[in-house]
């Protein structure tokens, strides 16, 4: 009998859910029947993307660069549902830009902000998914884990310029998810990486000229929106992926194949 793709009733923790891509994942795993908690810094902005009376889609306050907020979440988490099905690893900070101006400080930062933090979250929830014999971890990535970036893409935008730490950490999330997914394995929890593409926010899509670079470089001839990388996060979140682990997807309308 075939695992179907369903998350009803499952418990899923996603850290920087109220972000540009996060809102969508979250979303449309509530949508599916998912209890959804979100774990953030800023109430008021879940607030702003949710509502306040958001149905499936829960608030929990934590900040993914302090380990004992992550650990109190966790623990709060199972106290209250007795379990945690799926963690959704997708919120990072960063500092800094320049290639060649970038200080010390910033780069600790930047690495920090986008390994080091998923690093803690799959720390602390290991001995909850051990305890229960199962679970699903997912680590957002990014292409430019996988590529360099093409720079004449920035010739006009500057301010969009893709910083050094930022590849080297997502590609550090790529291995960390290898790393994971072959030590807990025999414990019966898998772990997956999703390496998203060009999915612009509204405010980067103002500048015409930089999406017109982005389009030019996929093999479909367009950015992505959200809603197109979320069912991916449906699908591993489900029993459908029960064999799956280790493996990294990019969702980039072709980017890395050329």
């Amino acid at each position: 009998m075939s695992n179907p793709i369903n998350v009803s009733g499952k418990i899923i923790l996603v850290t920087g859910g109220y972000g540009h891509l996060g809102k969508a994942i979250v979303r449309d795993l509530e949508a599916h029947g998912a209890t959804v908690l979100v774990i953030g810094r800023d109430q008021s902005k879940f607030s702003e993307t949710f509502g306040r009376v958001s149905g499936n889609i829960l608030f929990r306050k934590g900040d993914v660069s302090s380990s004992s907020d992550i650990e109190e979440v966790f623990a709060e988490t199972v106290k209250e549902y007795n379990r945690i099905d799926v963690l959704i690893n997708n919120a990072f900070y960063s500092a800094g830009q320049s290639p060649e101006q970038m200080t010390d400080d910033e780069w600790s930062v930047g690495m920090d902000g986008a390994l080091g933090s998923v690093f803690r979250c799959i720390r602390a929830i290991i001995p909850i998914m051990k305890n229960q014999r199962s679970g699903k971890i997912i680590n957002v990535a990014s292409m430019y884990g996988m590529v360099a970036p093409d720079f004449r893409a920035y010739d006009n935008s500057p301010n969009f310029l893709n910083p050094p730490h930022y590849g080297a950490a997502k590609a550090g999330v790529i291995q960390v998810t290898r790393y994971y997914a072959s030590y807990l394995g025999k414990d019966g929890i898998t772990v997956n990486c999703v390496s998203p593409g060009p999915f612009p926010s509204q405010a980067v899509q103002a500048d015409q000229d930089f999406i017109a670079r982005l389009r030019e470089r996929t093999v479909l001839g367009r950015i992505g929106s959200p809603e197109e990388l979320s069912g991916l996060f449906v699908f591993l979140s489900s029993e459908a992926a029960n064999f799956i682990t280790g493996q990294n997807i990019a969702v980039d309308g072709g980017w890395t194949i050329r």
